[in-house]
């Protein structure tokens, strides 16, 4: 089955996304379009006087208009216009989002909320948020039992369905495994390190000691932690919303494994979403990369027509997610019930895997994974990897974790103020981990 590149990651840092949104996927779009209007001011899109207008408020290239599924649903339904209005930054697009919540206006009939945002959104305008648990076609067995959670109020209110997730794999160079000794086959790759994260550093340094010049194990020390902690049953907060970071056994033992990569100088120091990070791509600065479903489209961007074929995709050492986004209905739209019908259609498993076809973007719905744009999805830039089934069972594989309202901030200070000074200045680990942990809580004034 064949496969078309990714346009948007997800879930990561906002200021990073930020970055990769404006510059990459955008093609240098200058300025942002207006907030769009009210939810049922009256307009179309098509001139054809239908009496519903439903506005769909995202963030870069969401992927849905591009996937052709407005289309589709405005052909089933003659009575719908869809318009939808996107900012190309996140770190501009959430915090508008909150604004015209809490004021209850200037707001579209759906919102795409990030996956770091969630827990906040649903922690603090759940009043102000339609409960779609029962919105036509909904079912809650469709969709990942973490993924559902993860929009679910403490009294059992649903407030955003999924779109997409991040499960995790591990993408390689054959050309610089074999060039080290090590095996390509990608069975054989994912054996040298199943099960167990420090097998990744320990099947580094068999790297490290045979490594074609200038080429680095991994890219970032901070890519490390991330997918470290993307697999834990507890990160940042625990499930009665404390924020637990610094006391947490599994983010510390994150931390401790990504100094490790950098003490050891298995990383190429780069630091994610940036242009130095796009040239290790291009340049093949690094053998290996924790890869996150979205980031396949990212690689064969910035690889080029050179990498072709020279990537493939191995099982990660533990199932883990990085990133996803949700859809919500905000309470105050005029059009809540066709707003909640279009938002519950848009995720239905069947059109998750549209997406999924034509825009890399990993379904959050369970029930999709059966279907065959899923089941039998092979990426030729990877050599024909069947990332359908590789990508399938790392999301079957993540656990329920709790995610705090701060998340993505939290990360962001973890890796840009923390491991990154570890990685690029060789910080000691304990000094970066103690500024990271000040940084973290003067951010939320504690």
């Amino acid at each position: 089955m064949g496969w078309r590149t990714a346009t948007r990651p997800r879930g990561r840092r906002l200021r990073a996304l930020a970055l990769l949104l404006a510059a990459a996927l955008l093609g240098g779009c200058a300025t942002d379009p207006p907030v769009p209007p009210a939810a049922g001011s009256g307009e179309t899109v098509d001139g054809s006087g239908r009496p519903v207008t439903l506005t769909v408020g995202v963030y870069g290239t969401f992927g849905l208009k591009e996937a052709g599924l407005y289309d589709t649903y405005m052909r089933l339904h003659p009575d719908v216009a869809i318009r939808q209005t996107s900012l190309a930054r996140a770190d501009v697009y959430y915090p508008q989002l909150l604004t015209h919540l809490t004021a209850g206006a200037g707001l579209a009939d759906i919102q795409a909320v990030e996956v770091g945002n969630i827990a906040e959104v649903v922690d603090t305008q759940a009043d102000r948020l339609a409960d779609l648990a029962h919105a036509p076609g909904v079912r809650e067995e469709d969709f990942l039992p973490w993924k559902w959670a993860q929009a679910r109020t403490p009294d059992g209110r649903v407030l955003g369905l999924g779109t997409d997730i991040g499960p995790l794999a591990v993408c390689y160079r054959r050309d610089h495994f074999a060039a080290a000794g090590l095996p390509t086959d990608r069975e054989e790759v994912g054996r040298l390190w199943a099960g167990d994260w420090r097998a990744y550093l320990e099947t580094g340094r068999r790297f490290a000691a045979r490594a074609p010049e200038g080429v680095a194990f991994t890219d970032s020390a901070s890519g490390v932690m991330a997918a470290v902690i993307s697999g834990a049953k507890l990160r940042y907060y625990d499930a009665e919303g404390r924020l637990v970071v610094a006391d947490n056994p599994a983010v510390r033992a994150a931390w401790d494994l990504g100094a490790e990569f950098a003490e050891h100088g298995l990383t190429a120091r780069l630091q994610q979403f940036t242009p130095d990070w796009d040239q290790g791509f291009a340049h093949g600065r690094f053998a290996s990369i924790a890869c996150p479903a979205w980031m396949l489209g990212y690689i064969q961007d910035k690889g080029g027509p050179d990498g072709r074929g020279k990537w493939d995709i191995a099982e990660a050492p533990r199932p883990g997610n990085w990133g996803g986004s949700f859809l919500v209905v905000p309470a105050a739209g005029r059009h809540v019930e066709e707003a909640a019908a279009l938002a519950a259609w848009l995720t239905a498993p069947e059109q998750q895997a549209v997406l999924f076809e034509r825009r890399g973007s990993f379904p959050s719905a369970e029930a999709a994974f059966g279907l065959p744009q899923v089941r039998e999805a092979r990426h030729p830039y990877f050599g024909d990897a069947p990332v359908g089934r590789i990508y399938s069972a790392a999301a079957m594989g993540v656990p329920v974790a709790p995610v705090g309202p701060k998340d993505g901030l939290v990360n962001q200070i973890l890796s840009d103020t923390g491991m990154l000074q570890v990685d690029q200045t060789g910080r000691s680990p304990e000094s970066a981990w103690r500024a990271a942990m000040k940084a973290i809580d003067n951010a939320l004034d504690r």
